[in-house]
């Protein structure tokens, strides 16, 4: 590895990222949504309310191990070469952890890890075996061989938010008092099926969670002809919903009995059984952000100490009959994303530039002072952004790219165009060279019917209304296409060497 040129200054900051998985902002109080007075989350909020929190920021490829591959990169998934679930991460390629560790930062990783292959660059690891247990959850440790993805592990007594905030706190307790240090804290919560802390056993037992508009009447969303896909809270869609799984399946939590229920009934009650379920584990989050705040402030490392709140991307809580994250719509597409920095960024601020998981690893290297950075990162430093110093140059549109069709979830392929008014979607409903070794069935195998959807932000920002055949539209598309095109082109992901997509592109793309 080349050497590292960084800052003179002696100072340089402690960066410490948590980061969930599937938590969405509209679980998170101080974004403001339908269910912030129910689920307030006052540790999380906390974070916003003494730095900044970020409203647009998004993610390039809305699943977990890609996602998390373009975070330790700064590279899109076409070029990290983690695409899907069942892809490996590359462990000899460069990631923002070794760079930081050759610039003199001490480096830990701890929690869920979920790039199958060893972590690499850090001084330190204690990781989940791939999305490992809510209960007496097994860890892997750094000094014991290594075992391949869901493999290997030790098990710790406790659940498991609080297990790897122990062992965060462990290991900051004991690491070295003379350097600056790298933590990434990374929690299986909230992903499903959903386990929660029995603590939290009783907490919404007699509440009612609001329901978005949207789980009842989805309007004009989707394709505008023929299925609709995804995973649904009702039944709907028979090839997978919740309703089956919380009457039928084996729910973690205890199954809903349908007798005496009508059908609109049920729908709600497998409603509230979600998002009740879903919100008891984020509330074991939130508590432990507070311990990790309390620590910061207890041994004195609250002002040079940079720290991160995120999710790995978002979630669908209901919002047009969904569960489940992957499409490129708001909810799952959007992460969560809340900072504090005393030395730089001021109290209580909003931030709404457009920003991209694949810009965080070029932002924790600026604030680390670190000046070589690898030519292949492909995000940009959002720093001066922090601080109201947005260049005239930044962004004003992204890339997004699904690459695991009608796996697990039964989402078509597609990749898309988001600007500040509009998002143009192509759901080109092909296989290609994805990987699926874990899908279960042949539905992955199996081309789609392809088909466009556009939404209007501005006037639709809960996309209710596919306006893509709409002519009040027509040059906004065309411009969108091409401006589609050249992000592509600007990404590393243009269709050349797909012919079958290039067929498909002839065939649907006017």
């Amino acid at each position: 590895m080349k050497k590292v040129e960084i800052s003179s200054d002696n100072k340089r900051p402690n960066i410490l990222y948590i980061m969930s998985d599937d938590h969405a902002s509209n679980a998170i109080s101080a974004y403001g949504s339908r269910l912030k007075d129910i689920a307030p989350t006052p540790n999380i909020d906390r974070i916003a309310k003494e730095g900044i929190l970020m409203e647009n920021v998004f993610c390039t490829n809305a699943i977990c191990t890609p996602s998390r591959a373009v975070i330790m990169t700064g590279k899109y998934s076409q070029n990290n070469g983690v695409k899907t679930l069942d892809d490996d991460f590359d462990k000899e390629q460069e990631n923002v952890a070794k760079i930081l560790q050759k610039s003199g930062y001490q480096t830990a990783m701890i929690g869920k890890w979920h790039l199958h292959t060893e972590p690499t660059g850090f001084d330190y690891y204690n990781v989940l075996p791939g999305q490992g247990k809510y209960n007496n959850p097994l860890l892997k440790e750094i000094g014991k061989p290594w075992k391949h993805h869901k493999k290997g592990g030790v098990k710790h007594k406790g659940y498991v938010t609080d297990v790897i905030t122990d062992q965060t706190i462990k290991w900051l307790d004991g690491r070295d008092k003379e350097k600056p240090f790298f933590v990434m804290s990374h929690h299986k919560a909230p992903h499903g099926l959903w386990e929660y802390a029995e603590r939290h056993a009783e907490l919404f037992k007699d509440v009612h969670i609001p329901e978005p508009e949207s789980l009842w009447d989805d309007k004009n969303h989707g394709p505008l002809k023929g299925a609709k896909y995804g995973s649904s809270i009702s039944d709907r869609y028979a090839t997978r919903n919740m309703l089956d799984q919380v009457t039928k399946g084996k729910w973690p939590t205890g199954n809903l009995d349908p007798a005496g229920m009508t059908h609109k009934e049920l729908v709600s009650a497998t409603y509230q059984k979600y998002l009740k379920d879903y919100l008891r584990t984020a509330a074991a989050i939130d508590e432990n952000v507070g311990r990790i705040l309390d620590y910061l402030d207890e041994n004195g490392l609250t002002e040079n100490t940079i720290i991160i709140y995120t999710s790995d991307q978002g979630q669908f809580l209901g919002e047009h009959d969904y569960f489940d994250k992957r499409w490129m719509y708001e909810e799952s597409l959007r992460m969560p994303f809340v900072m504090r920095y005393p030395k730089e960024i001021k109290p209580n601020q909003r931030n709404s530039d457009m920003t991209l998981n694949v810009d965080f690893a070029p932002t924790f290297l600026d604030y680390a002072g670190v000046k070589t950075v690898p030519k292949d990162m492909q995000g940009k430093s959002f720093r001066e952004n922090l601080k109201g110093n947005t260049s005239k140059n930044w962004r004003t549109s992204m890339y997004y790219r699904y690459w695991m069709h009608m796996a697990h979830h039964y989402n078509p392929a597609h990749y898309g165009i988001r600007t500040e008014n509009y998002k143009l979607i192509f759901f080109y409903g092909l296989p290609l060279d994805a990987t699926n070794k874990s899908s279960k069935d042949k539905f992955h195998k199996i081309p789609t019917e392809p088909y466009w959807e556009l939404y209007d932000l501005k006037k639709d920002p809960n996309e209710m209304n596919n306006v893509y055949d709409n002519p009040e539209y027509l040059e906004i598309v065309k411009k969108l296409k091409e401006d589609l095109l050249k992000l592509k082109e600007e990404t590393g992901d243009t269709d050349e060497k797909y012919p079958e997509l290039i067929e498909v592109r002839e065939n649907y793309w006017n």
